[in-house]
């Protein structure tokens, strides 16, 4: 009882300290003895999902149970599980394979490409490394060249390109959450460390509405795709009100046919990631004993070779078991 009145405790005093933190979001702050679920929106706590209490130790990682993508159906369809319950499905709407993440039960790393940032010494770097192998769910590929003028990459402490004010970005804090929103002015949390960030130009989805220039700025403000058309592969990770990650790509697709899309998954704020169709990819990886194997869930996606598991030039995002 008193452990319970402890964590009660802790959770009023988070949601009051958060209340004046602006547009920012926290989705599942783990507290000392407990682990709340937060959601901040528009300068007003909106949601407390759970207070349960839990030991302080260290969590131990589960390796997940991932299964191939199969026929993919307009409906969600599990296809990975953490601990026994459901951490990834996917679905295809209208050309628009998806993707959606539990962030309870999973987490997403940004690795550092062997051209794109380059370097050496990052945490994630230009392949799934020995430590991710046999906790690696899904994979999927980063933002725009770094040389284009509407990017931002830092991770480790290390800024690659700097961020810029107003630009989508895709904010992963040192306590293992994703949050997405637009750079100083709804991200980043305060009071939370951030591991890495990736800014790709602005964002594509905002409060739950599709940005108003995709259908007509479609080149100027979406990038140039090969061959002057609208319609090219295209991809965009965005976040549900719950906290929730959802991925979108697919071959033939203008900006405003994923934004559509990735509303009607719930999305509230979403990024665009890269478009035309050598960069376009995305991964499930099922477990053996030798190891894992990609599963790819874009039909007809050009494909990444090695397929993430061998160093890739480009900056991309692992999803991980916790």
């Amino acid at each position: 009882m008193a452990n319970g009145r402890h964590v009660s405790m802790v959770a009023m005093l988070l949601a009051a300290a958060v209340g004046g933190c602006g547009s920012q979001s926290i989705t599942a702050e783990r507290l000392n003895g407990g682990q709340a679920a937060v959601l901040v929106h528009g300068d007003q706590l909106s949601a407390v999902a759970s207070v349960t209490s839990v030991p302080s130790v260290t969590r131990v990682p589960s390796a997940p149970v991932v299964k191939e993508p199969g026929r993919l159906r307009s409906t969600w369809s599990p296809v990975a599980s953490v601990g026994g319950r459901h951490a990834a499905w996917i679905a295809q709407r209208s050309g628009v394979t998806l993707m959606r993440f539990d962030q309870r039960l999973v987490h997403l790393a940004l690795h550092a490409g062997s051209s794109e940032p380059g370097g050496q010494g990052w945490t994630y770097g230009d392949r799934i490394g020995t430590g991710e192998i046999h906790q690696v769910v899904a994979a999927f590929n980063g933002g725009f060249k770094l040389s284009n003028g509407a990017v931002g990459f830092m991770a480790d402490g290390r800024v690659a390109v700097a961020l810029a004010g107003g630009l989508g970005s895709i904010v992963t804090y040192q306590n293992g959450t994703t949050q997405i929103g637009a750079w100083h002015a709804g991200v980043p949390a305060r009071g939370l460390a951030v591991a890495s960030v990736l800014q790709n130009l602005r964002l594509l989805v905002d409060h739950g509405r599709v940005s108003p220039t995709v259908e007509n700025c479609i080149r100027a403000c979406w990038g140039a795709t090969l061959g002057g058309g609208s319609e090219v592969a295209r991809s965009a990770l965005g976040i549900r009100g719950d906290g929730q990650l959802v991925w979108a790509a697919g071959e033939h697709l203008s900006p405003a046919m994923i934004a559509r899309e990735l509303v009607g998954a719930g999305v509230v704020r979403a990024v665009q990631l890269d478009i035309n169709p050598e960069w376009i990819a995305g991964y499930l990886y099922v477990h053996h004993g030798s190891g894992p194997i990609a599963a790819p869930v874009v039909p007809g996606q050009f494909g990444i070779p090695g397929r993430y598991l061998t160093p890739h030039g480009r900056d991309f995002f692992t999803v991980l078991a916790n």
